[in-house]
């Protein structure tokens, strides 16, 4: 499994690179996050000595417990929190993560404001918004969505880089990637999170700046 993880990372951005020409974008304007969740540091080993340096996960506590010692060997690694975050974890994600994907409300707007100022570490942040308007989901509703990006910026002092969605898996994901593009260009955003394994040449066609990979790399726990 670890050696297929590196050959499975060259194909994927393979992929990618020949999705940003078909999009006539240029050459590594996406960034691949490898999202490694709940795979351990000796498989996520190979793929950084492969040259892979930007990495999602979805739990801080699981982050925690893997990524200290996997930058101490490695170095320049970018790590994006990619899964919910709770409020009484915005310390430790603030401290670890150098990109948040998922501000979704009031409470973690706030929490991280003030654990940036608290810690002086400025990670990206991106809104996450539920285009599908899914209950069980996370994520700002697309009708709420500017009004949110607003009080981040006004009332909570946060910089914005971009919006993140998770479009329902039965659904045809262009829509959702389109809808998620246009709220981001009404509101002067640049950084477009979308896309995963199964999907992420279209986000890439529709715009994608970050694409989150995880089976299609590591393959299935």
């Amino acid at each position: 499994m670890m050696d297929n993880a590196v050959a499975n990372l060259q194909s994927v951005l393979h992929q990618v690179r020949r999705a940003e020409r078909d999009a006539n974008r240029p050459d590594e304007t996406v960034s691949l996050i490898a999202v490694s969740k709940t795979f351990d540091a000796a498989h996520i080993r190979p793929v950084l000595a492969a040259g892979q340096r930007v990495f999602g996960e979805n739990r801080v506590q699981e982050a925690k417990e893997k990524w200290p010692g996997l930058r101490e060997a490695f170095g320049d690694i970018e790590l994006h929190l990619i899964g919910p975050l709770q409020s009484n974890k915005a310390a430790e994600a603030v401290a670890l993560f150098d990109c948040i994907h998922t501000v979704d409300r009031p409470k973690i707007a706030r929490a991280l404001a003030d654990e940036m100022a608290r810690q002086g570490r400025a990670p990206k942040l991106f809104v996450q918004v539920n285009t599908g308007a899914e209950p069980q989901k996370a994520g700002v509703l697309p009708e709420e969505a500017d009004a949110f990006i607003a009080a981040c910026r006004t009332g909570y002092g946060l910089s914005v880089a971009g919006l993140m969605c998770i479009p329902p898996v039965d659904d045809n994901p262009s829509p959702h990637f389109a809808l998620l593009r246009k709220i981001a260009l009404r509101n002067g955003l640049t950084g477009l999170s979308m896309g995963m394994s199964s999907d992420f040449e279209q986000a890439i066609r529709l715009g994608a700046t970050h694409v989150r990979v995880g089976s299609a790399i590591f393959g299935h726990r």
